[in-house]
């Protein structure tokens, strides 16, 4: 983040607090903006009295439609569809794939051979090839393998409906097999196996740093990745309403025992009740995931370095000093964040003259040098005549392009240029008008941006720092409130900013994370992890956010090396500095009273060891490169899960601590004060310590050595990686596939940061005669590569 709002609480001391940060003025004016909210509310929001109970009631009819059809209850109905790649959809009253802000264009065609039949009990069932949908006479409805065993079965539905009129809240209760494990739901501190608890769905600034037991954070999304013996499946309930979901890990019986279920309750305050399925392997289950809600935008190349940023620059000479600061040490830099204090009172698209005199001069040096530099953009717009934001905005349209309540009047907030309006993202002439501004950007430099406080954030001192529920908004031309719309805000902005930076350079892509976001924001970019605290609970939470959203469908993402508040230690900033380069998005960043986060503050051991861990990274960086690519064709995250590759595993499922890098690398960061050495749960197969060169047999736990210059790093047995050899050029790195056995690898080449598409070049690796052999397969064809083949593990 840049600046976070750092406003909390309801009684008088966390008043008080507010007023010394945003000064006596801002202070008052947050009260004043938070009883304002408050009253547009009261007006805008129509008590919802006595409600109705309903539930779908005995089955009395169906009606057969392509890839499955309808059945009708007697106080309700379902539509239930099986794609041809097998997912599922259904919605009940009529709910349907579209509108939807997480789908990427129109959903998948249904699958022709799947019909609906009469099953057993009354009911109705779909059979296809991957899945079978089953719904009882009651408005059950379950999701079974081919081979009939239960994935996931959701009890009848329940509805409560005001009796004046309005939305209808409702209650979907989920039950998943004993053995299974819940993960997903967006960006969260705890996991990323998310435990037995309840788990808010509202994008939400925390108000300071957050912690593993922070919950809700800025990215929520109702998708659930669920593992068990019986199969993986992803289930994404298509409703961007406040809600909660509350989960129930189930018991095994130990044999003689009954077995209790797994189960889920997803609780909503209106929208429609809807829900997709996928299910497979986990690379099966992301890939029709990404086909669902969009391919994962490709960063440019320079994006896969390393990266550094601060809320408190200050000054050209300040940036100019820490850019020689890396080179001077002979460390390497990709980019560099400017935060709001570049900006002329934190107004959006300006700049502080005074403080950066020639900022198009500064970008230009710096990217001679290799730098490039990505600023912050923030949605707030201070409302004052004569700021050209401001005034260009109201022209947008006929009712200009900000955010209004029920009144017809400009939603006003508090940010931190002050007063601020909102722009609408959620109308096509907003996002236009907005996409165009970036153009300024562009001209100042700029080479990528990071969006900020778009949950959207506005300061009060009475806890929930958001615009109305009442606000209008035009939702693409259905319109609504900002009840539908607060957590799809910060998804829309990205929308924005990432097609206006395509219209204003067609010929690169753009670079794009955004703070806030829902499903489907992979399509625009990536999102880091906000302002984690300092501390080693937040190096853990580091780790479970990026997890987490990985299997989401984000795999773009990484925290705020050393945490965004705070001081840490020499030892904790060298491991968050460790972990964070072998995640995708390597910043170090912090704010403007935590201190610097430049490797040589902390110590010249620290600064060795970090040296280490960037000529690791550079020396990896065609293996991210192959990543990325893999994620936009695939959806797989970089950052896996190790039961990534075996689900069946259950003690690889509890397994927290570590994580694979692709197929062929497995990492296992050191999170706790003081380690030297630790133990770490291997996937089957053989795996070689990256430092020394010993060979390991899993599936298992093993002890390895975390000495501080580094963390442990394992390598699977047979795999072939493209790293940067001494000259600078790629070469292949293949660890000795064990004997018997055979390995590989995919690679594709860097081919600049346009649009070029890349080949996807497939090796394999197999012992002969004691002799490691790389062959490139072509088709029906293998060639032995004879050069650039580095060879490790052998002996």
């Amino acid at each position: 983040m840049g600046a976070g709002g750092r406003v909390s609480g309801m009684d008088g001391r966390d008043l008080v607090r507010s007023v010394r940060i945003f000064s006596t003025v801002r202070g008052l004016r947050a009260v004043r903006s938070a009883w304002r909210r408050r009253r547009a509310d009261a007006v805008g929001l129509r008590p919802r009295g006595a409600e109705r109970a309903r539930v779908p009631g005995p089955a009395q009819g169906v009606e057969p439609l392509p890839g499955g059809g309808i059945v009708r209850f007697a106080r309700s109905r379902v539509r239930v569809c099986v794609a041809s790649g097998g997912t599922v959809f259904w919605g009940w009253d009529g709910a349907e794939p579209l509108p939807s802000y997480a789908l990427a264009g129109g959903p998948p065609e249904p699958d022709p051979r799947a019909e609906l039949e009469p099953d057993k009990g009354g009911g109705w069932r779909v059979v296809s090839e991957r899945v079978t949908v089953a719904v009882s006479r009651n408005g059950a409805v379950e999701v079974r393998t081919p081979g009939g065993v239960v994935l996931r079965r959701d009890l009848p539905p329940r509805w409560w409906e005001p009796v004046a009129g309005g939305p209808a809240r409702w209650v979907q209760r989920t039950e998943v097999p004993a053995d299974a494990r819940f993960f997903g739901l967006g960006g969260r501190a705890a996991g990323p196996r998310l435990r037995s608890g309840t788990y808010r769905l509202w994008n939400t600034d925390p108000r300071g740093s957050f912690a593993p037991g922070d919950d809700p954070l800025y990215i929520t999304m109702p998708v659930q990745f669920v593992v068990s013996d019986a199969g993986t499946h992803l289930a994404f309930h298509d409703n961007s309403w406040d809600g909660q979901v509350t989960l129930r890990e189930g018991e095994d019986g130990a044999g003689s025992g009954h077995d209790r279920p797994g189960a889920s309750e997803l609780r909503m305050g209106g929208g429609p009740l809807r829900c997709w399925v996928v299910v497979g392997t986990p690379a099966r289950v992301l890939h029709g995931w990404t086909a669902l809600t969009g391919a994962p935008a490709l960063p440019p190349s320079w994006a896969l370095g390393p990266q550094h940023a601060r809320w408190g620059f200050g000054s050209e000479a300040e940036v100019a000093r820490v850019v020689a600061g890396y080179r001077e040490r002979d460390l390497p830099l990709s980019a560099l964040h400017l935060d709001i204090d570049h900006y002329d009172r934190h107004q959006v698209f300006t700049v502080d003259r005074e403080r950066f005199p020639d900022l198009p001069g500064l970008a230009r040096g710096l990217r001679e040098e290799g730098v490039r530099l990505v600023s912050i953009v923030d949605p707030g717009v201070k409302a004052e005549r004569g700021n050209r934001v401001y005034e260009s905005g109201a022209a947008v349209g006929s009712s200009g392009a900000y955010v209004r309540d029920t009144r017809g009047r400009k939603v006003r907030g508090l940010v931190w240029p002050g007063e601020c309006v909102y722009p609408d993202f959620t109308d096509p002439a907003v996002r236009e008008w907005w996409g165009g501004l970036y153009e300024e950007r562009l001209a100042q430099g700029f080479s990528g941006v990071w969006h900020d406080m778009n949950e959207p954030v506005s300061f009060t001192p009475f806890g929930d720092m958001t615009l109305p529920r009442s606000a209008r908004h035009v939702l693409e031309g259905r319109g609504g409130d900002h009840q539908e719309a607060h957590n799809v805000y910060g998804l829309a902005m990205a929308r924005a900013g990432y097609e206006g930076l395509r219209r204003l350079r067609p010929d690169e892509r753009p670079f794009l994370f955004s703070r806030s976001g829902w499903a489907g924001m992979q399509r625009y970019g990536g999102t880091w992890s906000g302002d984690v605290s300092t501390g080693w609970p937040g190096l853990r939470a580091s780790l479970s956010l990026v997890l987490g959203l990985g299997l989401c469908g984000v795999p773009y993402s990484g925290p705020d090396v050393g945490g965004f508040d705070g001081s840490p230690s020499p030892e904790l900033f060298l491991r968050w500095f460790q972990l964070g380069a072998w995640l995708p998005l390597f910043r170090t960043h912090a704010a403007i009273d935590a201190g610097r986060r430049e490797p040589w503050e902390f110590g010249p051991e620290v600064l060795e060891h970090a040296r280490a861990a960037l000529a690791e990274r550079e020396r990896l960086r065609p293996y991210f490169v192959t990543l990325a690519r893999l994620a936009r064709l695939t959806g797989a995250p970089y950052a896996r899960p190790v039961w990534w590759g075996c689900p069946e595993d259950r003690a690889l499922r509890d397994c927290e601590d570590a994580f694979l890098l692709g197929d062929a690398l497995l990492v296992a960061p050191v999170l706790e004060r003081g380690t030297d050495r630790r133990a770490v749960r291997l996937p089957r197969g053989r795996w070689y310590d990256t430092a020394t060169g010993q060979a390991y047999e899993g599936p298992g736990q093993v002890l390895v050595d975390a000495p501080l210059s580094r963390i442990p790093v394992l390598a699977r047995a047979g795999a072939v990686i493209p790293v940067r050899g001494g000259d600078g050029t790629d070469e292949l790195e293949v660890w000795a596939p064990a004997v018997g056995r055979t390995g590989g690898g995919l690679v594709v080449r860097d081919v600049g940061d346009g649009w070029a598409e890349a080949e996807i070049e497939r090796y394999t690796s197999r012992l002969v005669g004691g002799r490691v052999v790389v062959e490139r397969v072509m088709g029906d064809e293998a060639v032995e590569v004879v050069g650039r083949v580095r060879v490790r593990g052998v002996g």
